[in-house]
């Protein structure tokens, strides 16, 4: 698969080399991400463990996408220097470092009361994530430049198929451990698996040759360079529906774990199988097809199928009691199935609508402004509304506030999408209901296949 694509693009052998090893990279990043994240399982038992509430989840949540700030410095600093590879060695291996470390933090508290593991939890993340932001605007410009733009969605759904493989069997293996291991070492040994992870996601873009950046050399100057940002309307669209749709998502999603754990009492394994193993396989057996269909249809009308679809999935949790599965399992399933999609076409878009001579300081503008004002603010204000519900007494009993507030997400998200999606640009002259055709023959597989078992 990936040497037909490079040899449709005509790549050269070092390119070819280089991103193989940037999916090497990715791979690992995202093994080490199902560990070290503010929303993972470990994370959450850890948190919970060291006594955080909604809040602190929430800021757990929230503390990466502020620390995105850093972005736009280091987008000047790295244009300045040339060196994208040292900056992203550097600051990437130290952030990831950290990690090892926060499996020890429960030794620390020898009073139940006591609360300097979870505000030393809480800086570490925050260290971590401060060095982490030089990570993005290092190499996704760098991988931009290595795969051409015909051939990149199909490279990236292949990265992602793999990945959710991956992710599937690690996941699996991450619950059992959480799981068997005893309490006092359980967080020692995963975190120090996670960190190891991470530090590996950096160790192969080592092996990755640098692109030589094709913006000119000379001094960035920050002012100019917003101004351009801001006129760029097609670059702004998609920041800002994406900005809001990060929003709307993050008002529950952060919450949805530690809701299925603390409230629905699954536990670890189930939460993997229900979740992170459930979404995988999704992912797994749709994303080539979305990324065939970015390729021939363009990223908006992908983005606008498959926003609809991800916008609805957290109403599964309306029916969430104790014990009941199914909402997990069908938000993770019928959830992936339509967000990879969504994930695909929005790296599409910012690329596509950032110049190559200025695209860190783009890459850092967007992430900034969506993991600030989206995901981190989204995910302050759900923990507000979950914080400020319990204290007013509203929402009690079967209609509780995680659910008030999943059905809120829905409507939100849901207007976002049909509200903004429509008016941005693409890459083709293909309508919507040209990509729902597109999966009309699989749809139809699975109509028959289900009246052949019915029957």
């Amino acid at each position: 698969m990936l040497r037909l694509l490079y040899d449709e693009a005509r790549l050269e052998p070092h390119v070819r080399k280089g991103l193989n090893w940037i999916m090497g990279g990715n791979l690992c990043g995202t093994l080490h991400g199902t560990i070290c994240g503010g929303g993972t399982a470990a994370m959450v038992g850890l948190a919970g463990l060291l006594g955080a509430g909604d809040m602190e989840f929430g800021l757990l949540v929230a503390l990466p996408q502020v620390a995105a700030l850093l972005q736009i410095p280091f987008s000047v600093w790295v244009n300045k220097a040339r060196k994208r590879k040292i900056f992203l060695l550097t600051f990437g291996v130290f952030s990831r470092l950290l990690w090892l470390a926060l499996g020890f933090l429960p030794l620390l508290g020898n009073v139940p009361e006591s609360k300097l593991p979870l505000y030393t939890l809480i800086t570490l993340l925050g260290i971590s994530s401060a060095c982490g932001a030089a990570i993005n605007v290092c190499w996704f410009p760098w991988f931009s430049e290595m795969a051409p733009i015909r051939i990149r969605g199909r490279w990236l759904s292949y990265r992602d198929r793999i990945i959710a493989v991956a992710g599937l069997l690690f996941g699996l293996l991450v619950a059992y451990l959480l799981d068997v291991l005893p309490i006092d070492s359980k967080y020692i040994v995963i975190f120090l698996v996670g960190g190891a992870l991470g530090v590996m996601d950096m160790i192969c873009f080592g092996f990755a040759r640098e692109e030589p950046m094709k913006a000119p050399e000379e001094k960035m100057q920050l002012k100019k360079s917003l101004g351009e940002i801001l006129r760029n309307k097609p670059f702004m669209r998609i920041t800002v529906m994406w900005t809001a749709w990060c929003f709307t998502a993050n008002l529950s999603g952060a919450y949805l774990t530690p809701y299925s754990m603390n409230v629905m009492g699954l536990d670890f394994l189930q939460i993997t199988l229900f979740g992170t193993v459930a979404s995988s396989l999704a992912t797994a057996l749709i994303i080539s097809k979305w990324g065939r269909a970015l390729d021939s249809h363009g990223s908006r009308n992908v983005m606008l199928v498959a926003g609809i679809g991800a916008a609805i999935t957290p109403v599964f949790y309306v029916m969430a009691s104790p014990g009941n599965i199914w909402p997990t399992l069908l938000h993770n399933v019928i959830g992936a199935l339509f967000w990879s999609g969504t994930n695909l076409a929005a790296n599409s878009m910012q690329l596509s609508n950032s110049p190559e001579e200025n695209r860190p300081m783009y890459i850092a503008i967007f992430s900034c402004i969506t993991c600030l004002v989206g995901t981190a603010l989204g995910t302050m204000c759900g923990g507000w509304l979950l914080t400020w519900a319990e204290h007013s007494g509203m929402f009690g009993g079967w209609f509780d506030r995680y659910k008030a507030l999943a059905v809120l997400s829905v409507i939100l998200r849901l207007g976002i999408t049909l509200l903004l999606v429509p008016g941005m640009s693409n890459e083709s002259d293909s309508k919507a209901k040209d990509v729902v055709r597109f999966f009309m023959p699989d749809i139809r597989k699975l109509k028959k296949l289900h009246f052949r078992r019915v029957r």
